[in-house]
């Protein structure tokens, strides 16, 4: 697991701290939301996204209603209890935009626990949130507390051994420039040749980027990589045109765009790769322990969702359209275990 908490913590950027200041007293070691958090549909069959987002996302009403269908498919206790309890890592501040804690001090927002929201209408069911750390999320779902996780968990093949996936967004890293810049990475590591770039220390993304740093040197070329304190400094030395891109995840790159957006200091994205690297596209999955029977029916779901528009609707309230999926796939090939 050490690789992807890595990525989960970094998604978590200085300036989202400042953004959530008064937020932060409603998180504890673990705690359940069910009133906090807005239904999984309104009277009139709809979800709201984006509720209490600080500006990180478009509120937006999408309709959805229960599918008899698909919430045949569930395993008849969870059917029985009328509640999908889903499991978040988020605690002790939060990770704008994927999952924090909204404005009213209350609500669990972001783009994880919208997506729960959603899939539990269509599944005729109550989302009941449980919010823990990292580690916890996980300790949930082994002990049954959490039915299933939405958490920007990554598909690994380590993690197959204990958990079944249906996936529903990619994992991106992402390039974020200024917004008068015009460079785009196009997917070629050939053109960030002159270019000077920001990364975290010890993220899977600075391991990508000194490969490509090596590779170009080995044609000639320089790649410079500069390193910060913290995401503010980063920012600043990104505005101050002292550093020409900042390599991150894709997640953190949307958020930051969508809150400098009409600011002097307003960005954009350039850009994104697979967090898995270039031979395998990496993917966020919802989680379930293995054999629990509810792969399948989150799958439907997920495919009902992106099969009538409202999953794009989802993405783009939080400026993920980049990292759209055609389709939701149970299990699908994920970061081997050597890379795990």
């Amino acid at each position: 697991m050490p690789r992807l908490r890595r990525r989960h913590r970094s998604v978590l950027t200085a300036a989202a701290v400042a953004s959530l200041a008064l937020t932060l007293g409603a998180c504890g070691s673990d705690s359940t939301s069910d009133a906090a958090a807005p239904p999984a549909s309104t009277a009139d069959g709809t979800v709201v996204v984006g509720a209490v987002s600080n500006g990180a996302a478009e509120q937006t009403s999408i309709a959805v209603s229960e599918v008899a269908a698909i919430r045949a498919e569930l395993p008849k206790a969870i059917a029985d209890k009328g509640e999908l309890s889903i499991g978040l890592g988020f605690l002790p501040a939060g990770s704008p935009p994927i999952g924090y804690v909204g404005t009213d001090q209350k609500t669990l927002t972001g783009s994880e626990p919208d997506l729960g929201r959603l899939v539990a209408a269509v599944l005729g069911l109550k989302p009941v949130f449980h919010n823990a750390t990292w580690d916890n999320l996980f300790v949930g779902l082994d002990s049954g507390k959490s039915d299933v996780g939405f958490s920007n968990i990554t598909d690994t093949e380590q993690r197959k051994e204990h958990y079944d996936f249906a996936c529903y967004r990619k994992d991106n890293l992402g390039f974020e420039v200024r917004k008068d810049d015009t460079w785009n990475f196009g997917g070629d590591y050939r053109n960030l040749a002159g270019r000077t770039v920001a990364v975290g220390s010890g993220t899977n993304q600075e391991k990508i980027l000194l490969t490509w740093q090596r590779q170009l040197k080995a044609e000639g070329k320089k790649l410079t990589v500069k390193y910060f304190q913290e995401a503010n400094s980063t920012y600043l030395a990104l505005s101050s045109r002292k550093i020409d891109a900042y390599f991150a995840p894709n997640p953190s790159v949307a958020y930051h765009v969508t809150t400098t957006a009409g600011t002097p200091n307003a960005t954009r994205s350039a850009g994104t790769f697979s967090g898995a690297g270039a031979s395998l596209q990496g993917l966020i999955c919802a989680t379930a322990k293995k054999d629990s029977g509810l792969a399948k029916p989150l799958a439907d779901a997920i495919n009902h969702l992106i099969a009538g528009g409202q999953y794009r609707t989802w993405l783009a309230a939080w400026n993920l359209s980049n990292e759209g999926l055609p389709s939701s796939q149970i299990n699908p090939p994920g970061l081997p275990v050597t890379n795990s």
